[in-house]
């Protein structure tokens, strides 16, 4: 009986390990994306078009220092900001700090990665109407 007992708690215990690893995943950067092909882009519209992109997604976008953006995101109780430096030619998008998002060892709340993916399009996209 007591063998019983202690593989029900040690079933128990992995079982909960493995619930939450699957709750994070490794931070997404996005580091030096290239302004799509063919263009040829002042840093002030690839400022505004990464401005666009994250306001139209639910973002708070301001500047933080000269070629450098701060982008501020708020669903639920989660909060996740990041830096957007940008020159001309390419930006990238680099997490910052968090609240809420079991940010950990380079680990972090599994839906993170989904919003900054999305922004990362978003900005693509901006890029592209120019």
């Amino acid at each position: 009986m007591a063998i019983i007992k202690t593989a029900i708690i040690v079933f128990g215990i992995s079982l909960v390990v493995a619930l939450g690893a699957c709750s994070t995943k490794p931070i997404l950067n996005v580091k030096d994306a290239p302004i799509p092909a063919g263009r040829s882009l002042q840093t002030s519209q690839v400022r505004q078009a990464i401005m666009n992109a994250g306001i139209a997604l639910g973002w708070q976008i301001a500047d933080s220092t000269p070629g450098v953006l701060q982008g501020t995101l708020r669903l639920r109780d989660h909060t996740a900001i990041v830096e957007i430096p940008y020159t001309s030619s390419n930006y990238s998008i680099v997490f910052k700090s968090g609240v809420n998002l079991a940010e950990k060892d380079g680990q972090i709340h599994k839906n993170y990665n989904g919003w900054v993916q999305n922004l990362d399009n978003r900005i693509q996209a901006e890029l592209t109407r120019l």
